[in-house]
Order: C-alpha cells, then structure tokens, then sequence
C-alpha cells in the first residue's frame, strides 16, 4: 500500500507554522524574533498570539506538525494486533519506503527534518510532544512488528536498539544527502537513486531481522 505524505499546511495559522518550522530551524528559537516569524509568513505579529498564544505556543505547534507529517509518512499499514513473521517483514520493508521517499523527496522535508534536528538540540519543549504524540507508539509499533517477524519479546532491550538501529539508517541519508550523492557521484537524489537507498537499506533490514531470529 503506498501512502502520501502530508502536504506543508496552507492558510493563515498553517503559514507560522511553516514559518517557524523554517526559521527556528535555520536560526533556532532565541534567534527567531516575533516579527520575523510573520514577515516569513505574510501575517500579523497579533497573528501569532491569537492563534498560538505566543512564540511558545508556535514553537509546539510546528513539533506537532513534525510529528502529524512523520506519521503520515509511515502511513497506517497496521493490520491485526497479531500477524505472521512474513507479513511483518513486509510491512517494515513497507514502511522503510516510505519513509525514505518522504525523507528524500517528501514536501518539506528538507525544512521539518532540520527542524526537529535543533529541537534535539536545543532541548525544545516540542521533543515531549513529538515523544509522547509520535516517537514513542511509531517505536512501539515498529518493536512489535520486528518481534511478529522474528518471534522475540518486542519490548526486549536487543530489539529496541534494533528499530533505533533503522531509524538511525533512515535519518541519516536525509541529514547526509549532500555527501551521499556527492560521494556516490549523484547530481539529484530523485526516484532511482531513492530507489536504490531504499532496496540497500531494505537489504539491511532482513539481514536484521534474519539474526534476530527466535527459536
């Protein structure tokens, strides 16, 4: 099943949050003034308080949105609570398509991504929301999914730091994309070279899962 990503909000309210999902990325969120926020978007200062309450408020606002995009990557492809090993193969094999074209050509990527980035880095008040709202059932759901393929506990440590495993595999070709077509002697990251990162990763994930095997 393939999946489309949430398209960059449009309209007064959703026009901050790109805002500030571009500004408080680029410049972070002490150097990102009020009044540049609405310049970037074509609105109002009063704008932001009445639809946010604040730059505060903007700020968890554009960590919700990282997080309703995130989740619209990775599309709801779960079937029962209980599924066979192969199908739950199939559908992290799924999932890592997914997320990789929405990574490397997805709308907004390339400014939710650095985004979420400083949040991290800054210890934002937004990696609580995009924790308890994203991060932390994405993960679940994924450890349970590599536990119905493997037959292992999926909240054992081992397959925890699995799926971070992957997720780490998946990041990384959109925060290094620049080295990677640089080193792979790409022009554009398009469709076959997303491809090709996708079957590569993919290739990785059933080795994964193949060691992981229970008895």
């Amino acid at each position: 099943m393939k999946t489309t990503a949430p398209l960059p909000p449009e309209g007064t309210r959703q026009a901050l949050i790109a805002a500030g999902i571009r500004l408080f990325g680029r410049q972070g969120y002490a150097a990102t003034s009020v009044r540049s926020l609405a310049q970037e978007a074509g609105a109002n200062i009063a704008a932001i308080a009445y639809h946010f309450g604040g730059k505060d408020g903007l700020r968890l606002a554009c960590a919700e949105e990282f997080g309703q995009r995130m989740a619209g990557a990775i599309g709801q492809t779960g079937g029962p609570p209980a599924i066979g090993p192969q199908a739950a193969r199939e559908e992290l094999k799924l999932i890592v398509r997914n997320v990789v074209r929405f990574l490397l050509s997805g709308p907004g990527a390339s400014e939710i991504v650095p985004f979420m980035l400083r949040e991290l880095a800054e210890g934002g008040p937004g990696i609580d929301a995009v924790y308890t709202g994203f991060a932390e059932p994405t993960h679940r759901r994924l450890c349970a999914l590599w536990g119905q393929a493997t037959g292992t506990d999926p909240e054992a440590d081992s397959t925890r730091l699995a799926v971070f495993t992957l997720i780490g595999q998946l990041m990384y070709f959109r925060i290094g994309r620049s080295v990677v077509a640089r080193r792979m002697g790409w022009t554009t990251i398009d469709a076959p070279e997303i491809g090709q990162i996708a079957s590569r990763i993919i290739r990785n994930l059933d080795a994964m899962l193949d060691t992981d095997r229970g008895p």
